[in-house]
């Protein structure tokens, strides 16, 4: 070549240099070039294929400036942007695969799963069932209480002996027992008569018959004031307690029909408990009082009125059956409760309802109990002189009977917050997290300053679900043999518990994976 420049081989399958190379000093070689095999049909003859060699020139290397090679740096640019537009398209691909993946996770993700309706309605049932003969359950336990605890009888009935408005009841009736025993106003009108037919004055004579008024007062209110006397002391409260605890023995005699008890229940269903002790003391104060009149007393039969409705006789001839719910009746209930939570597709929720359920019908039973109380002192007679002793004797009457439905509005409170708790709301999952990550925070803490549960954190952590079953099944026994329920017993119970959970999983610990426990030791290097 005139030029000096190499002769680029034009066929031939030497391999192509790559891009920018032109830019490096290349030292070339021309060698002989074997002859390629024919591409065609293996049965052709070797002698009909051309085998002219091809020869090329010994070329000297010639060092190119890099300035000059402007084909290599196009060539550069070009293989840039073109890689540049593949990963473009790349991305594209990939943004577009993952809207694909994504549309066909939705459209393939599995159903709902089908409702069963026939446990759903069964669990609805179950539980409005139980709820509904909750307040019924707790009036029958009370009433059956009553009727078969002498000691839960006298401390119903023991503080009406304090009050002063019993007291005065109590006073106004035995006053009226011993003056009509006594007969006051015929023997003031005997004594008058006879000093006046001791030949007085016609004027002296009728000023002593006009005196039978004014004897009779004074007879009144010197038996009154005796009366008052013994009532307002301690020996009335012994007695009141005495004659209440014998005439609940003998209750559940006058339920069952037996002519030889001491209390009664008349027609009209008026209970009274009989008061010849207290007016046994009451005259026997007289007497020492230098009132001796009242020695030729006959045999005072007082009785007082506790209870007077007419569902008294109803009870009397359905007592078995009274002993029977309230012993039984409480237990179905809460069973229906139970069974309703269980044949619940999510018994968290449903614990909840039932738990809420339950605390609505005390509600009720409450208001229930407001209602009655205006209706029963509606009800009363006219023959009942004092209705505030009787509003008295009412609300002391069901005293326990509120204490029992606060006790069934606190269960039914405790039991929804702990199926809140532990239930799979958003609300409840982030409370545990929130404790959670508490709790370990502060194990990390102690862990930097040297305190640790060690083994008995271990332990706990892994029988941590015995020790929750063993909390719960002891705080369910605490309640269930209790004598009797109130609501400071249930929430002191549930506090304590939930504060022994608190404190177990706190102390807790979860184990480590061996690298972490395991000792790091250095190594030595030479």
């Amino acid at each position: 070549m005139a030029d000096g420049k190499p002769v680029r081989r034009t066929t031939g399958s030497s391999p192509r240099k790559p891009a920018g190379s032109a830019a490096h000093p290349v030292q070339e070689t021309t060698e002989p070039i074997s002859p390629t095999p024919p591409v065609g049909p293996t049965d052709a003859p070797l002698a009909d294929q051309p085998t002219e060699p091809v020869v090329e020139p010994v070329v000297e290397p010639v060092v190119e400036p890099v300035v000059a090679s402007e084909s290599g740096a196009d060539a550069s640019s070009e293989n840039v942007a073109v890689l540049r537009a593949r990963l473009a398209a790349l991305e594209d691909e990939n943004a577009h695969l993952r809207q694909a993946t994504t549309a066909v996770t939705v459209v393939t993700a599995p159903p709902r799963k089908r409702r069963h309706w026939g446990r759903s309605t069964a669990a609805v049932v179950l539980i409005l069932v139980g709820a509904l003969l909750a307040p019924v359950a707790v009036v029958s336990a009370w009433a059956q209480s009553l009727v078969t605890d002498t000691d839960r009888w006298v401390a119903t009935v023991a503080p009406l002996a304090d009050d002063a408005t019993i007291q005065q009841a109590v006073t106004n009736r035995l006053t009226t027992a011993i003056v009509e025993g006594l007969n006051v106003e015929e023997l003031a009108t005997t004594a008058t008569e006879a000093v006046a037919d001791l030949g007085l004055p016609p004027t002296v004579s009728t000023l002593i018959l006009g005196l039978q008024g004014p004897l009779v007062d004074a007879a009144t209110n010197f038996v009154r004031q005796g009366v008052d006397k013994v009532v307002t002391s301690d020996a009335f409260s012994a007695a009141w307690e005495e004659a209440n605890r014998t005439a609940h023995d003998q209750l559940v005699a006058v339920l069952e029909g037996d002519p030889d008890a001491i209390a009664s229940i008349d027609a009209n269903g008026t209970f009274s408990v009989n008061l010849t002790t207290v007016v046994n003391a009451v005259v026997a104060a007289l007497s020492d009082a230098g009132f001796t009149i009242v020695d030729r007393l006959p045999t005072i039969n007082a009785s007082f009125p506790l209870m007077q409705n007419s569902d008294l006789v109803r009870l009397q001839n359905a007592y078995q059956v009274l002993d029977l719910l309230g012993t039984w009746l409480p237990w179905i209930a809460l069973g229906l409760l139970g069974a309703g939570v269980l044949a619940a597709q999510r018994r968290s929720r449903a614990l909840v309802v039932a738990g809420l359920s339950l605390a609505g019908a005390m509600l009720l039973l409450g208001i229930g109990l407001a209602v009655g109380r205006t209706v029963y002192v509606g009800s009363l007679p006219s023959t009942v002189q004092r209705h505030d002793a009787a509003v008295i004797v009412y609300d002391q009457f069901v005293s326990f009977l509120r204490i029992a439905l606060r006790s069934g509005l606190a269960i039914g409170l405790v039991l929804a917050a702990v199926a809140f708790i532990v239930g799979g709301t958003v609300a409840a999952r982030s409370l545990r997290s929130s404790w959670s990550r508490g709790t370990a925070a502060l194990r990390g803490a102690g862990d930097r300053h040297g305190v640790s549960t060690g083994p008995v954190g271990r332990w706990l952590y892994q029988q941590r679900v015995l020790v929750r079953v063993v909390v719960i099944g002891g705080a369910a026994a605490v309640i269930a043999l209790a004598d009797y329920l109130t609501p400071a017993l249930i929430f002191w119970v549930a506090a304590v518990a939930a504060l022994v959970l608190l404190v177990v999983s706190l102390v807790s610990r979860p184990a480590r994976p061996e690298s972490d426990e395991a000792e790091t030791e250095p190594v030595a290097t030479t």
